[in-house]
């Protein structure tokens, strides 16, 4: 089932998404908010071209990040793989959804792309075996880890690099039936396209990173975890649009505009 977060220009509402009887599609609307409570249909319908998507999730607590998962992307800067996952944070107001913009901001002069798959975690978790993981995923989105490449350097810790305003869009809505040991995860940045890259490269695969963040710190409904990033990370500059692929989820793209 595909869980969007939308809004016609009212409320945000979630609903499930899918073909209606003549093939058309449409987001079944939902009461409630899925991953805090139960939910049922209310019967109403929308097209989907007559929605605006928002971020599959705004989580109350944390997005946790994973750098250097794929051996190619840690080797394009020359950085070596650890030898466990390497996490960090992003606040929560970094997340935007489809179509929102990515703002540079000032304080840096190289912004560069990362897709990924994101997990988003359906109930609270603390210390659980790989082998229950599944038991702890609500579902699957795609992501981009906007990163200031300078500021990361320079700072010699992530947290300001990763976590601007706008640094971590996530959609088109939230595969909650998924397979992710092998998926396509691509950007393309305007007719470019920069990365081409498959979760079956994750040096620590989806159960891993969510067994081990879970050892750190409590996840909470909401929660995402970005898997990491595939090789072709690249600058983008203010007219550019990124557009995020992850196959069997769907497509997230965001225009990039100047700092106000």
């Amino acid at each position: 089932m595909r869980i969007a977060r939308f809004t016609t220009g009212d409320e945000p509402r979630f609903g499930a998404v899918g073909q209606d009887e003549n093939g058309e599609t449409v987001i079944a609307v939902l009461q409630g908010d899925p991953l805090y409570r139960a939910v049922q249909l209310t019967g109403e319908k929308v097209a989907l071209e007559d929605a605006r998507l928002l971020a599959p999730v705004i989580p109350r607590s944390k997005v946790v990040g994973v750098g250097r998962n794929y051996a190619d992307h840690a080797s394009e800067l020359d950085h070596p793989m650890p030898d466990e996952p390497l996490l960090f944070l992003k606040p929560n107001t970094s997340v935007v959804g489809p179509d929102e913009p990515i703002v540079l901001p000032e304080q840096s002069h190289e912004v560069h792309h990362e897709a990924e798959l994101a997990v988003v975690i359906g109930r609270i978790a603390k210390s659980v075996p790989k082998e229950q993981v599944p038991e702890v995923i609500f579902g699957y989105t795609a992501a981009n880890d906007v990163t200031a490449r300078d500021l990361q350097r320079s700072d010699a810790q992530w947290t300001r690099a990763k976590g601007f305003d706008s640094f971590c869009p996530l959609g088109p809505w939230i595969e909650t039936d998924l397979d992710p040991a092998d998926l396509a995860v691509r950007c393309r940045v305007n007719d470019d396209e920069r990365q081409d890259g498959r979760t079956s490269q994750l040096a620590f695969d989806v159960a891993t990173l969510v067994s081990y963040a879970s050892e750190a710190f409590t996840l909470l409904p909401g929660d995402v975890i970005l898997t990491g990033t595939p090789a072709g990370v690249g600058e983008i500059r203010a007219g550019d649009h990124v557009t995020v692929t992850v196959e069997n989820i769907g497509v997230l793209s965001n225009p990039v505009v100047p700092a106000d």
